[in-house]
């Protein structure tokens, strides 16, 4: 028989902590939602595109369409679960981190990553139109290799 460490035991699985967060963000916890949920926050902050998270999705055989898995983003993003990072009219990136910051986009590599929260000052917002106030500003600072 194979010895034991002591204190080994089995990972938990951070499926019910998952679901609760969705049900406090009042989103039902559905197979689907649950399961790109633990895909999206099951390691490290990032950045990651519907197409991305579809493809991640079907590697790890959580059947579900394009269509669901950005409709899930969306939710999430209005949840406040998700930050939505538009670098252009057909491409948007969801960041798992929801503080306020700014961010790289990596042309050559179609690849968005973080600045540092001090590294930018905005000064000189207009005012907001009348019944209105601003909520954040994203900045997209966009950059290529040099050739």
């Amino acid at each position: 028989m194979p010895e034991r460490l002591p204190f080994s035991r089995p990972v938990p699985s951070r499926r019910p902590c998952l679901t609760a967060v969705l049900r406090m963000a009042g989103l039902r916890p559905t197979r689907q939602r649950v399961a790109l949920a633990e895909l999206l926050y099951g390691g490290p902050h990032r950045h990651v595109s519907a197409e991305e998270l579809h493809a991640e999705s079907l590697g790890a055989k959580v059947n579900v369409s394009l269509a669901t898995v950005y409709n899930t983003l969306h939710q999430f993003q209005q949840a406040g679960l998700l930050r939505e990072v538009a670098i252009d009219a057909s491409r948007s990136y969801f960041d798992t981190d929801t503080s306020d910051h700014h961010h790289f986009y990596l042309e050559d590599e179609q690849r968005v990553v973080d600045i540092p929260a001090n590294s930018i000052a905005i000064t000189g917002l207009p005012d907001a139109p009348r019944g209105m106030e601003i909520t954040h500003v994203d900045v997209v600072v966009r950059v290529k290799r040099l050739r």
